[in-house]
């Protein structure tokens, strides 16, 4: 009997290179990027780009390929092993120091340099070869036990002074530049973590000093350095962290250079699905997953694919969802929904929910502490991390704005949810008002009162959007609205995929049984909806399941909306 040969793991959270090639999970090739790095020399090299879209990952990838030492089957079969050429000139031939900063964070500016001081220390421990090098000076041996802090009876621990830690990168370079004879690569991931973290706990002016220190030692006056790759989400100014380097080299999303090699592009992606049998969900993906728009590229976040594809491998059936969001808080969306008014229309966020473009001046360089300073900066801080993406340019530093994809739009719409349902809880007396037009049957009063809500928040523009999209908008604010009236059983029979079909509720104190179909109404054509929804309501007997619980009387209500306005009846 022949066995089925088995299909490579999805590399779902996999971020180290080397365990991705060993353990034979999926690897979309991204090697190209190492000719293209040192044919486009920099000395310092930095990558802005969204979370998730493999920074980390490419980050392994060069350590993997430049070190000293680097198992060269790794890459294999890989676009970079037929420059052969090139392989045997810089694979494995560099000393490769390699620092991620994402976890350097902490409520109180001690602990986040605590954990810098781990992180360095924990890398330079690495080199514990250093100790018995016959091209280092018991002097300088001596500087390397107290950069990793080995005692007496070699434990290790982590504590340096502050000109200590800002030499430390500088220090650690000279030392393996003596020992190997041959200048160093560093490798910096999530540069601006600790900065964003800082912002947010209100140590920043300390976090910048120390960075800036840091950097100043390792990239500026380093003459043991060969070149230095960073990433990180914004390009924070020069003149924050970067005061006198010379001419970094910054790959921003909008530059087109390297523009296929963090997130996946359509090629990539449909060899993946085609790979796992999935073709057929390629639609859902790329509406899902796909938009945006970086240099020239379209690209998909791989993040979000590569988990569903993972999940449609255990159930065909699995609806896509909003991985991305889960990755981290989205305030950010939150702030610019709450700046209407301040410089944000209400019609801006209603043209970027239906699929339209806004234009605005983007500010590549900006720094944490201004983030929130000025409606332009949110614009470009959404922009750069990956909540707006460019449909092209409109002159100057201007571009054309858009939410790149499905998933990004549901944070928007979840996050006006959320803030509606709060401005919600907060009126008691409208509430009541609103649920008492239900109970009651009264058709007028409870098409007068959900207007009056549906004036107060985001609506919806009639463009190309999908109605069941549309729908499912409306139909989370009623949502938002009946959930504060705690003694009524309110259930949605589908509240997940395209759209919500209907809303049940029982009021058992009153003995009534209620029935509500939300219908988006194109181009205002209120009856034509208002039609639709009884017809629905009628064909799927809604009014059984009510029967079934023992309710005699049921109101069985249509609600027709379009834009800020709506429509009520009862059938």
């Amino acid at each position: 009997m022949v066995q089925k040969k088995m299909k490579k793991k999805l590399p779902v959270g996999i971020e180290n290179f080397a365990e991705l090639r060993k353990e034979d999970f999926y690897f979309v090739d991204k090697t190209g990027m190492i000719q293209d790095l040192l044919n486009a020399w920099g000395k310092v090299n930095l990558f802005t780009r969204p979370r998730r879209f493999g920074k980390t990952l490419n980050m392994s990838m060069l350590k993997c390929f430049f070190e000293i030492g680097c198992d060269q089957t790794l890459f294999d079969g890989l676009a970079i092993s037929k420059e052969t050429e090139l392989c045997e000139a810089y694979m494995g031939k560099f000393p490769v120091i390699f620092i991620s900063l994402k976890s350097v964070s902490g409520l109180t500016y001690d602990i986040a340099r605590t954990v810098l001081c781990s992180q360095i220390g924990k890398e330079a421990l690495r080199f514990h070869f250093l100790l018995e090098s016959d091209h280092l000076t018991e002097q300088e041996k001596e500087m390397y036990r107290r950069l990793v802090h080995v005692d007496a009876k070699n434990v290790e621990y982590f504590e340096m002074t502050d000109s200590m830690l800002m030499e430390s990168l500088n220090l650690l370079s000279t030392l393996l530049y003596r020992h190997y004879s041959q200048k160093v690569i560093i490798l910096i991931d999530e540069y601006d973590v600790p900065l964003a973290k800082a912002n947010e706990n209100g140590y920043y002016d300390q976090m910048v000093a120390l960075i800036r220190g840091l950097f100043d030692q390792a990239l500026k006056t380093n003459d043991s350095l060969h070149f230095a790759v960073m990433t990180g989400c914004l390009r924070v100014a020069k003149e924050s962290i970067f005061t006198g380097l010379n001419n970094p080299n910054v790959i921003s999303i909008l530059s087109t250079r390297f523009d296929e090699y963090f997130g996946f592009t359509d090629e990539e992606v449909k060899g993946m699905l085609k790979y796992y049998g999935l073709t057929e969900q390629y639609g859902a993906v790329r509406e899902w997953y796909d938009g945006y728009r970086i240099g020239n590229k379209d690209i998909y976040c791989p993040w979000d694919v590569i988990n569903y594809c993972y999940e449609l491998m255990d159930d065909p059936d699995a609806a896509p969802k909003d991985y991305w969001s889960n990755t981290s808080g989205n305030d950010i969306v939150r702030h610019f929904i709450e700046m209407q008014g301040s410089g944000v229309t209400r019609g801006e966020i209603e043209a970027l929910i239906a699929g339209e473009s806004v234009i605005k001046e983007i500010r590549e360089e900006l720094t944490y502490n201004q983030l929130y300073d000025s409606v332009d900066n949110l614009w470009s801080v959404l922009f750069m991390t990956g909540y707006l993406t460019q449909r092209g340019s409109a002159g100057e530093s201007s571009y054309c704005l858009t939410i790149p994809n499905r998933e990004i739009r549901r944070i928007f719409t979840r996050q006006i949810l959320t803030m509606f349902k709060e401005g919600v809880s907060k009126d008691g007396e409208t509430l009541k008002a609103f649920c008492d037009a239900l109970i009651s049957g009264d058709a007028a009063e409870t098409e007068r009162l959900f207007t009056a809500y549906l004036s107060q928040t985001v609506g919806v523009r009639d463009t190309f959007v999908r109605k069941p999209i549309k729908e499912n908008f409306y139909h989370g604010i009623l949502l938002g609205i009946l959930g504060f009236k705690g003694d009524w059983y309110v259930r949605s029979n589908r509240e997940s995929g395209d759209g919500y079909s209907d809303i049940l509720i029982e009021a058992e104190d009153e003995e009534i049984g209620i029935i509500v179909e939300v219908k988006y109404a194109d181009r205002g054509n209120y009856e034509a909806a208002l039609q639709k929804a009884f017809d629905q309501i009628e064909d799927n007997h809604y009014e059984d399941e009510l029967r079934r619980e023992g309710y005699e009387t049921i109101y069985k209500y249509g609600i027709a909306c379009y834009k800020r306005k709506c429509r009520a009846a009862r059938l």
